[in-house]
């Protein structure tokens, strides 16, 4: 039931609770403090008397002053009958035969309901005065003592309720003025919709948890705007680059379908037909890919220990079909090794390479280099091209960008991108500068591995962006 309150009524009940434990606290120790120091007055001020009334008990005929409605003074001899004593109490002796015995050896306090005509409860000390046995008593009434704690009682009954209700208010009030900032960012976040996507958390200008709060969740906000727009972004631009090989699939199958053909213009159509579906193919794959790395996150365990020159090879050997030994060269120790998926490195660098042949000019040179930093194994992928452009460069490895001059080579942009993709789900970076001497370098970072003995799967196909 109660954790359905809200939060300022909780805080302003947990508060009034611990408030009422302590004012509590306080009127006990407050009473109880009071009494005993009123108590300590009246029985040092009664010794006192006690020690006054002594000298006056051994004369043969004690003479003793009245000492008004609070007091009184008693002198019994050996057998306990009164000598002298103050008209209060002299009705009957003041001590009872055990405190009688009790007084002959020694000073005697005790406290008695009743003692003659003085207001109870009495408190009575007695001591010997060394004079024929003679014992000296003197009495006070301890009702002013009383009636002191029962008017400080009824004030704290008062007064601490009264306390309690103001500190109880004062904590609402606390309450709620430290949470307005949150109600007001609760409000603000209420009108944030996807037609208002900019707007932000008010933050109090305080630097406390809350002010934290708001600035974190604002940051989360711009993450989750950028996040959704290149979403947004990465939706159009692959419905454009699917725009187009689509429409040539419909249009070649129109034109193949429109009047009859002959045999050729048929397995021309279909070839054409066929290019478009491999493409439109490759892209669905680049994309699943990119899809998948970006949820992946990062690894959760390190790769396998991966030898990088056979893998190196594997990829290069592919492309001796349409460019010569001198026109790609490689430059990597044998046991060179990393800590990647075969298939990851396989495929990367088969972009690099791929990139490379299509908006450079040969001969590529790939090169790999052993960790000499924390950074760890770096692939370098040299073109001799006319490089990017200054202005592209930082874009190079954002998805379905393409330098202006690069726009008319088929591809869809993802080369790169999945080259990143790629590094980052291995723990890897990549990188990109335009060489001194002309043409670009792509650089492949990834962890370094020390397994001489690691053995590669076999790649498979390179998907080219």
């Amino acid at each position: 039931m109660i954790r359905r309150w809200p939060i300022r009524i909780r805080l302003t009940a947990a508060f009034t609770v611990m408030m009422a434990l302590v004012l509590c606290g306080v009127g006990i120790v407050t009473v109880t403090h009071t009494r005993e120091s009123l108590d300590a007055s009246i029985s040092e001020s009664l010794e006192h008397r006690l020690r006054d009334l002594q000298p006056i008990a051994t004369t043969a005929a004690p003479v003793l002053s009245s000492g008004g409605r609070d007091t009184g003074e008693q002198v019994l001899d050996d057998a306990g009958q009164i000598i002298a004593s103050s008209p209060d109490v002299a009705d009957q002796p003041l001590l009872t035969p055990a405190e009688l015995a009790t007084a002959r050896r020694g000073e005697l306090v005790v406290d008695h309901a009743t003692a003659g005509q003085l207001d109870g409860p009495v408190r009575i000390a007695a001591a010997p005065t060394g004079a024929d046995g003679r014992i000296a008593v003197a009495a006070v009434t301890l009702a002013d003592r009383d009636a002191a704690v029962a008017d400080l009682r009824q004030e704290l009954a008062v007064g601490l309720p009264l306390a309690l209700l103001a500190a109880a208010v004062g904590a609402y009030l606390l309450a709620a003025a430290a949470l307005r900032p949150v109600e007001r960012m609760r409000a603000r976040a209420a009108t944030i919709t996807a037609a208002h996507p900019t707007q932000r958390l008010p933050v109090p200008s305080a630097r406390d948890e809350i002010s934290r709060l708001g600035t974190t969740f604002n940051d989360l906000l711009d993450r989750l705007h950028a996040a959704v727009e290149r979403e947004r972004q990465f939706v159009a631009d692959a419905s454009h680059e699917l725009r187009t090989p689509l429409s040539l699939l419909t249009t070649e199958l129109e034109l193949a379908a429109r009047r009859p053909r002959t045999t050729r213009e048929l397995t021309a159509a279909l070839g054409s037909a066929l290019e478009e579906t491999e493409r439109l193919s490759r892209l669905a794959q680049d994309l699943l890919l990119l899809a998948r790395t970006d949820q992946a996150g990062p690894p959760a365990r390190p790769g396998e220990p991966t030898l990088v020159r056979p893998v190196l090879e594997s990829v290069i050997a592919r492309y001796r079909s349409t460019l010569d030994e001198h026109q790609v060269l490689l430059d990597c120790a044998p046991e060179l090794t990393v800590r990647a998926d075969p298939g990851d490195l396989d495929r990367a660098v088969s972009n690099l390479i791929d990139n490379a042949v299509r908006h450079g000019q040969p001969p590529v040179i790939i090169t790999a280099s052993p960790p000499d930093t924390e950074l760890g194994v770096s692939i370098r992928v040299r073109d001799h091209g006319s490089g990017i452009a200054p202005e592209f460069l930082p874009h190079a490895f954002d998805r379905f960008t393409r330098a202006d001059d690069a726009r008319t080579g088929g591809g869809t942009g993802l080369g790169l991108a999945l080259v990143a993709a790629l590094a980052r789900r291995n723990g890897g970076a990549a990188t990109a500068a335009n060489h001194p001497d002309g043409g670009t370098t792509v650089i492949l970072t990834l962890p370094a591995a020390n397994r001489p003995d690691a053995t590669v799967p076999d790649a498979p196909a390179a998907a080219t962006g």
